[in-house]
């Protein structure tokens, strides 16, 4: 009796140790693709950036509405904030002045909106980046309530994915016709799965698959 006791004892620590792993297995995996994910929103943002032209960013459609630059400042003014000193400190920021996140000095050019734009990603990536599955136990607070890590991460990668599916609509209404597609364009569909299995490309990187889409977007339509 005493050995059956011996060996289940010595399972159970070796089922706990192999637990333990899977868990801090998942989540390597999370952070891996939730820097992918990011990553690969900030690559949408810019290439959809990158097709307007100086006014264009400063347009609104109507009087609710908020332009590209606006939405820009906001997204990284909520980055800096929520983002600096990402661990230890409460995500909205004492300094933080939101409201005028969304106004636009007559005097912005698109050089300082890009400026602004960068240095709130270089604070999301700095807090990201550094992160191990030991930080997992941590909370983070935001406006006094309390988060597990993924619930932060996941409540910012929701937040900007809305933002920059705005900043692509603004820009590709701007650009019509001449607009360069950022996703698999209309009718082509089966010519992109086409595509992606001749490349072999079975990756599940955000990232790498943002990549593959524009690259296959650039090539010129097959006749037939």
């Amino acid at each position: 009796m005493a050995e059956c006791d011996e060996v289940s004892g010595t399972d159970f620590i070796r089922l706990c140790i192999v637990i333990c792993m899977s868990d801090k297995e998942i989540m390597k995996q999370y952070l891996e693709d939730a820097l992918s994910s990011f990553r690969a929103y900030k690559k949408l943002a810019d290439k959809a950036i990158e097709q307007t032209k100086n006014d264009e960013l400063f347009v609104t459609l109507d009087e609710e509405s908020n332009s590209i630059a606006v939405i820009m400042k906001h997204m990284a003014g909520n980055m800096i904030s929520r983002w600096t000193d990402f661990l230890t400190t409460d995500g909205e920021k004492p300094d933080r002045h939101r409201d005028m996140e969304f106004v636009i000095e007559s005097n912005t050019s698109r050089e300082d909106v890009l400026a602004y734009w960068e240095r709130g990603w270089k604070c999301v990536f700095d807090a990201i980046e550094p992160l191990t599955p030991d930080d997992f136990g941590k909370t983070i607070n935001i406006r006094g309530q309390a988060h597990t890590i993924v619930q932060a991460i996941n409540r910012q990668l929701t937040h900007y994915s809305y933002h920059i599916g705005q900043i692509v609509f603004l820009a590709k209404h701007f650009r019509s016709s001449e607009w360069q597609s950022l996703s698999v364009p209309k009718n082509r569909s089966a010519e992109f799965n086409q595509f992606l299995e001749k490349s072999g490309d079975k990756t599940a990187d955000k990232e790498k698959q943002f990549d593959s889409v524009e690259k296959f977007g650039r090539e010129p339509k097959r006749d037939g």
